[in-house]
This record gives C-alpha cells, structure tokens and sequence, in this order.
C-alpha cells in the first residue's frame, strides 16, 4: 500500500477507490468505463514532487494496455509533509472485470528521484465477483 523512501525522509502512502459508470458504459460492445480516485499521501518529513505517470491495466481476458505520462491530470503536484494530493480520472477496458497498478516517479526538493508503487486495485461491474 505504500512506498517507504526513509533514507530520503519520505513516506508515500498511496490510497484507491474505483466506481463503475454505467451510464457511460457500453457492455453489449465490450465498452466498460470505470473513475477512480486516488489520494497520495506524504507522512514523511521530506516534500515530493510527482513527476510522471506509468500504469498497467489488465482486463479479464489478459489485454494489456501501458500509459505513460507527465504528472496526473495535467499536474505535477508537489505534496508536503502531512499533506495529501487527491484527484480523480478514468479507465476503459473491454471486459467487466480488470486491474490496475503501477508507479509515480516522484523527486525530493534535493533532487533524489524515487518511484511510488500504485498497489494493484481491481475495476469491476457491481455483482459480476462474489
């Protein structure tokens, strides 16, 4: 659930919560929408700047798709010491389950470069899993 920096004086905490959009999805054509929200915590002593993005998300029949990016929707955000950074975004597979993961790639104000892991957090259709 979280990237431990100590040598760096940082601790990311990294929290997610997924919703499926039915409104939005089209499941008779394999067009499943899901948001998410994430919160990045830092309880560490040191700030970190979120630099970029890298996620993998797998649907249920194994289709991979990789995105990579600057920052998170259209931020770079810099988060203090007992400060968090909550934004929101979006993801579209084409089965009614999948997962995501993946990492930041964060800097110390000292210019120490780090990486965040992203736990592994599933997107699914209410009712499809037990």
């Amino acid at each position: 659930m979280s990237t431990d920096e100590t040598s760096l004086g940082v601790c990311i905490q990294i929290e997610v919560q997924s919703l499926y959009l039915a409104h939005q999805s089209k499941p008779e054509e394999n067009h499943f929408v899901f948001s998410y929200t994430i919160s990045i915590s830092n309880t560490g002593d040191t700030a970190a700047k979120l630099l970029t993005r890298n996620w993998l998300i797998t649907d249920a029949d194994g289709n991979k798709q990789e995105v990579h990016g600057d920052g998170v929707v259209g931020e770079q955000p810099e988060i203090q010491p007992g400060e968090k950074h909550v934004y929101s975004s979006g993801a579209v597979i084409e089965t009614a389950v999948g997962t995501m993961e993946g990492r930041y790639g964060m800097v110390t104000p000292t210019g120490n470069h780090f990486d965040a892991a992203i736990p592994v957090f599933r997107l699914a259709v209410p009712g499809v899993l037990n």
